[in-house]
């Protein structure tokens, strides 16, 4: 009798769980940056420049702080989801596919850490 798994065993829950924690540190220190350039800490100083300079910089600039605050709400968003992957790890259902109820490969989980479907459920919604 062969019974399928319907949980990862807590040795591999604290591997997935290293492997969550380096990635929140490190989406934590990316969002650090992107506020930083935000607010403006990187200023170069171009304030005294000629006025067509600063109209030409002016543009680059906007653009550059809207294309910065996506990728922040991005990493917020994937900060988020990763710590509710760490809260799946405590109750111990992490890795299990929320539509189908089996075990997410463990590949994928390597890959997207923060999956809460499986490759056959994603691709199901699309």
């Amino acid at each position: 009798m062969n019974k399928e798994k319907n949980r990862y065993s807590d040795s591999e829950l604290e591997e997935f769980r290293s492997i969550i924690e380096k990635k929140l540190v490190e989406a934590k220190e990316d969002l650090v940056i992107l506020k930083g350039s935000l607010s403006h800490k990187d200023d170069h100083g171009t304030d005294d420049t000629g006025r067509s300079f600063n109209m030409m910089e002016d543009g680059a600039e906007t653009l550059m702080r809207e294309e910065n605050a996506q990728l922040a709400a991005r990493s917020e968003k994937f900060i988020k989801n990763l710590e509710n992957a760490l809260i799946r790890i405590n109750n111990k259902t992490y890795g299990v596919c929320r539509k189908s109820g089996k075990l997410i490969s463990k590949e994928r989980l390597k890959l997207v850490p923060h999956a809460t479907l499986s490759i056959a459920a994603k691709n199901a919604e699309s």
